[in-house]
């Protein structure tokens, strides 16, 4: 039998409301009426999705010049509060610490609204943030925050899940922190369910007809590209060179064996104790350092060709300065690889049988897909599926910002999970009395 009692609550750097959306869900599967009374957004095209998805409603800014009193009351706060450094972390390790940083106004609503409990979402990265010995569990960030939370008399839990156990196709993790004031919600034991990314795909889509596409696919299959990164700062079976596709000019069967031996060389230790200099990943090295692995008679008009053709650059070693390293111009000139991970209009062709890494904004421009004969980037509904929003769920806006907005997202199914096991608690002391 339906609750009929609201259960309130409030939005903090509400995006385009994915913590909103999760939390709804897990309300209407347990029969409860859901009232979203306060949210509050700074980013312009985020404002314009939630009003999209919720018309009518008002949204608030800044929530650093929101009073708490001035707040509706209400039963849980939400929040993908943004991670940042306790600059006085250490002292006391708790809400006056917190000062400074977004997640003080988190603390501080609490503290003055008294709510039954909140669900937040984090980078993984919030774990280890400020650790100060490597053996430490966590670092003095996340212990500042469960330190106030559990000074604001709330019992509290956390854990990093991942995405692709809730039936999302996409590898991301996250840190879940929930609490109640009666209980520390269970975030143990979730049942787990696999999905492809080949079951979000849309199909029939606008395909891309740039150079650089048509380029790869004079090269390779399509079938031959699932799951293929485009890079040329590391090597493997799953990754594509641009000296495979000749993407700045012809390169002859013994360049490209030059360049495949160098791009591993160049990483390995014994360089930086030739140079005597601190070993980093991808060190220049000479021409003679070169022969010593690859002896071909033509080698010095090889590697000039690459220079000139802009696979290859000449530099000296680096060295640390400080926490930057410059070249050492005392050191001899080498031969290095020029180009990084987002050198190229592709950085991953995505297995359709595979899932998604990690989608952030700034790479998602960058992940292509098969579609029939050709490649494309994600449209915005597949990039909402790879959260597990709904496709009632409304994203009308740029592509640019669309990725933007979805790098940034949480995944819904699991805030659905995790806030289920905070309302669990909530039904059974407030409702079921």
């Amino acid at each position: 039998m339906p609750n009929t009692k609201a259960v309130r609550f409030i939005d903090l750097f509400a995006g385009i409301g994915g913590i909103r959306k999760g939390f709804e869900l897990a309300c209407a599967e347990r029969g409860l009426s859901a009232q979203c009374v306060f949210t509050s957004e700074i980013k312009a095209h985020a404002i314009e999705v939630l009003k999209q998805n919720h018309p009518g409603e008002v949204i608030h800014g800044d929530i650093t010049k929101i009073k708490a009193a001035d707040i509706p009351d209400f039963d849980f706060l939400l929040a993908g509060f943004p991670c940042q450094a306790f600059s006085a972390a250490g002292k006391r390790l708790g809400f006056e610490d917190t000062r400074g940083t977004l997640f003080f106004d988190v603390a501080r609503i609490l503290k003055e609204k008294q709510p039954y409990g909140f669900v937040l979402e984090n980078v993984e990265g919030l774990v280890n943030h400020d650790r100060v010995n490597k053996k430490d569990k966590i670092g003095k960030t996340l212990s500042t925050i469960l330190q106030t939370l559990d000074d604001l008399q709330y019992q509290v839990s956390w854990r990093v899940l991942n995405a692709k156990d809730f039936g999302v196709p996409q590898d991301r993790k996250r840190i879940y922190i929930v609490g109640t004031k009666k209980a520390k919600p269970n975030l143990e034991k979730f049942t787990h369910s696999k999905k492809a990314l080949n079951a979000i795909l849309e199909r029939d889509m606008p395909l891309s007809d740039s150079a650089f596409v048509h380029l790869v696919l004079k090269h390779y299959s399509i079938e031959e590209l699932y799951g293929k990164s485009i890079k040329d700062k590391r090597g493997g079976a799953d990754n594509i060179h641009s000296w495979d596709i000749e993407y700045k000019g012809p390169v002859s069967a013994a360049q490209r064996e030059l360049l495949n031996l160098l791009l591993k060389e160049r990483r390995k230790k014994k360089w930086a104790a030739e140079f005597g200099i601190d070993w980093m990943d991808g060190m220049p090295l000479t021409i003679d350092q070169i022969r010593t692995f690859y002896g071909h008679a033509d080698l010095e008009a090889m590697l000039s060709d690459l220079v000139a053709k802009g696979y290859l650059k000449l530099e000296h070693p680096k060295k640390k300065v400080g926490n930057r390293r410059v070249q050492d111009t005392a050191l001899p000139k080498g031969y290095n690889i020029v180009a990084g991970k987002m050198s190229f209009e592709i950085s991953k062709i995505l297995d359709p049988q595979g899932i998604a890494p990690t989608l952030v904004a700034m790479d998602m421009q960058h992940l292509f897909v098969a579609d029939g004969k050709g490649l494309r980037t994600l449209t915005l509904r597949e990039g909402l599926r790879l959260f597990g929003y709904p496709d009632t769920y409304r994203l009308e806006t740029t592509l640019e910002n669309g990725y933007d907005l979805l790098g940034n997202t949480v995944v819904v199914p699991v805030i659905k999970e995790v806030a289920g096991r905070v309302l669990d608690i909530y039904i059974e002391e407030v409702l079921k009395q």
